[in-house]
């Protein structure tokens, strides 16, 4: 029964955030425990001497950070926050739940996670040079990277620096949570939720002022993840590792992706990972009913 529900938690999350919208809202604060959280868990899986990093990955990075420059730069003239939310979605580095999914498809769990690892990383270092060069954080460009390098390295690397010393000094303690790693799921659904009402209470209190512009966001969000599965299983299938191409680039944390754009961005522009999740969440629901078709 429990199994079964897993595979609704998505849309059931999302109805409990935009029902409760008002009362979650405040929650915000916790976000970025939840994702430290999430992100050690996925840490301490991890088998170092399975790690393997290759020319896919350098692809997909480059893709990744480059991307992003690109598509912000080309919106840029026409409307600002939409160029941010674009940009996001390209930026944000693979969801915590990626390998799951990639291991449903029958892809390489092991070239995934090594991604995955390196991509937040990039992310750790490339996000708080373009924040602060975009400008939209008051303080100037030297005290800003600062101010966003200590925020979003905390966030991405501490997790990954005490994984590495659990399992070095305190194995027990590092083979304990592991057996609790189901935790992530229910941490990941509750951020949905927090998320999602912070989003919708967002859009709620800007009223019809910016209805073209959140529409023109999606709209961009959509296009993108329909361009980075795609390109990404193109690049993967180069290197015979076709499944795990696409979850790389495609699938995105999107919920660390809202919370950097609410904390650095125009709060509008989250609306692009805000609907990203949704379309990502479509397209990852068809491959594996598609696979499951295939068995």
């Amino acid at each position: 029964m429990l199994k079964k529900l897993k595979g609704y938690m998505m849309p059931i999350a999302m109805t409990i955030g935009i029902l409760l919208h008002r009362q979650v809202n405040g929650l915000a604060v916790i976000i970025p425990y939840m994702i430290f959280v999430m992100l050690l868990f996925t840490y301490l899986k991890i088998d170092l001497k399975e790690i393997r990093f290759n020319k896919m990955h350098l692809w997909l990075i480059l893709i990744q950070i480059f991307g992003s420059i690109a598509v912000y730069h080309a919106l840029l003239p026409f409307n600002e926050v939409v160029a941010q939310g674009a940009m996001i979605c390209i930026l944000a580095p693979t969801a915590t739940a990626a390998p799951v999914i990639t291991g449903m498809l029958g892809g390489n769990v092991a070239s995934l996670t090594a991604y995955s690892l390196i991509c937040n990383m990039a992310v750790a270092v490339g996000a708080p040079l373009f924040f602060s060069y975009i400008g939209y954080h008051p303080s100037d460009f030297f005290t800003s990277l600062l101010e966003i390098s200590k925020r979003v390295a905390v966030l991405l690397i501490s997790p990954f620096v005490i994984a590495l010393l659990m399992k070095r000094f305190l194995p027990k303690s590092s083979d304990f949570l592991k057996n609790y790693s189901g935790i992530s799921f229910y941490l990941w659904t509750f951020s949905l939720i927090i998320v999602t009402g912070r989003t919708v209470n967002f859009i709620i209190d800007q009223g019809e002022a910016h209805i073209v512009t959140e529409i023109l966001i999606a709209l961009a969000a959509l296009l993108i993840c329909a361009f980075q599965f795609i390109v990404g299983r193109k690049i993967g299938r180069k290197f015979d590792d076709t499944v795990s191409g696409g979850q790389g680039l495609g699938q995105k944390n999107t919920i660390l992706a809202i919370w950097m754009a609410q904390m650095y961005l125009n709060p509008l522009s989250s609306i692009g990972p805000g609907t990203y999740v949704l379309w990502q969440n479509i397209v990852n629901s068809y491959q594996v009913w598609r696979k499951r078709k295939q068995l």
